[in-house]
């Protein structure tokens, strides 16, 4: 079985990374319409279900790469935060009866939505056609993500109670002025609002510079083809040096 498994790794992955993208999709779509509604997801049965059964697929994952990976413990060391990100920490508070805030509920939603985004950068990088646009694509994909679910918790515990917020828009407007850490006249006055401010300025002072790394790395690395390939033309079209009547006559 195992033997069967390995020759079909590749197409393996694929699918748990496809199967693993669509299922985060449809729980950012689920997470979204909740939120821009004002449903209290905690007692939404549908929601947690749904939640439960994207963690256990998201474990069974983990351990399907975990068992065809050539060294199982490498793959254990760098791929922890995978598992750690899978568990369904709220249907667990759940079942063991453990009251959290509104706050804590709320992040903890948004946990297996991190797995989630992971998932996304690895297909992205899937379909990229070098190293450089894999990096500059997986990183954009994660930006993207950052913003987008911190503009979600934003404007779910700023509304209501900060008289900027009167719309998912200016929501989404201060999440993207944040990460981008150019300034924003839209102020969080809530705890929550106060951490994910924090948090999207430091991803953004981190994936920002990232992205000059990796854009000069790719301007520096056409220049070389580019003069790299006028040298080899230069060489293949300069005629040829004469020869004297001497050296022609030595054998």
């Amino acid at each position: 079985m195992r033997e069967y498994l390995l020759n079909h790794r590749h197409t393996i992955y694929r699918l748990l990374n496809l199967t693993i993208l669509g299922l985060s999709v449809a729980l950012v779509a689920y997470l979204s319409v909740d939120t821009l509604r004002g449903v209290e997801f905690i007692y939404d049965r549908g929601y947690m279900t749904f939640q439960l059964w994207v963690c256990a697929f998201f474990i069974f994952d983990f351990f399907m790469e975990m068992y065809l990976s050539a060294n199982r413990w490498r793959y254990l060391g760098r791929r922890i935060w995978f598992l750690l990100l899978s568990i369904p920490y709220l249907n667990l508070a759940q079942w063991g009866g453990m009251t959290l805030t509104g706050e804590l509920l709320y992040f903890a939603r948004f946990i297996p939505l991190a797995r989630g985004a992971l998932a996304l950068a690895i297909v992205v990088g899937y379909v990229s056609t070098n190293r450089l646009t894999n990096i500059f694509a997986s990183y954009s994909v994660i930006l993207i993500a950052i913003v987008y679910l911190g503009s979600l918790i934003f404007y779910e515990r700023e509304s209501g109670i900060n008289p900027a917020v009167t719309s998912y828009g200016q929501a989404l407007w201060w999440a993207c002025a944040d990460a981008t850490t150019t300034g924003c006249s839209i102020y969080p006055v809530t705890p929550a609002g106060r951490i994910t401010g924090a948090v999207m300025a430091v991803m953004g002072m981190v994936m920002f510079p990232l992205f000059t790394v990796v854009i000069t790395s790719a301007v520096r690395a056409h220049i070389h083809r580019f003069v790299g390939s006028g040298r080899a033309d230069s060489a293949t079209t300069s005629p040829a040096a004469p020869v004297s009547e001497k050296d022609a006559s030595r054998p």
